[in-house]
């Protein structure tokens, strides 16, 4: 795993943590929504960033797993 995939992932979880403390979620349902807001936070950073560096930061990542 990169740096940047260990800070994506950091960044997801300081996500949906910030977003569960203020929501405080009720259920399955509502949790699952702020994962997925969490996760779509550096979902979005990622984009950004590739589109910055004009490639695709997890190719190497997932040919991997794919080959396993």
């Amino acid at each position: 795993m990169t740096n940047t995939e260990l800070v994506l992932n950091m960044l997801a979880e300081v996500s949906t943590t910030a977003i569960s403390r203020n929501e405080n979620p009720k259920g399955l349902n509502e949790s699952k929504s702020v994962a997925k807001r969490g996760g779509d936070v550096a979902g979005n950073a990622r984009k950004d960033l590739e589109k910055q560096l004009g490639k695709k930061l997890l190719v190497n990542t997932i040919l991997i797993i794919l080959n396993c």
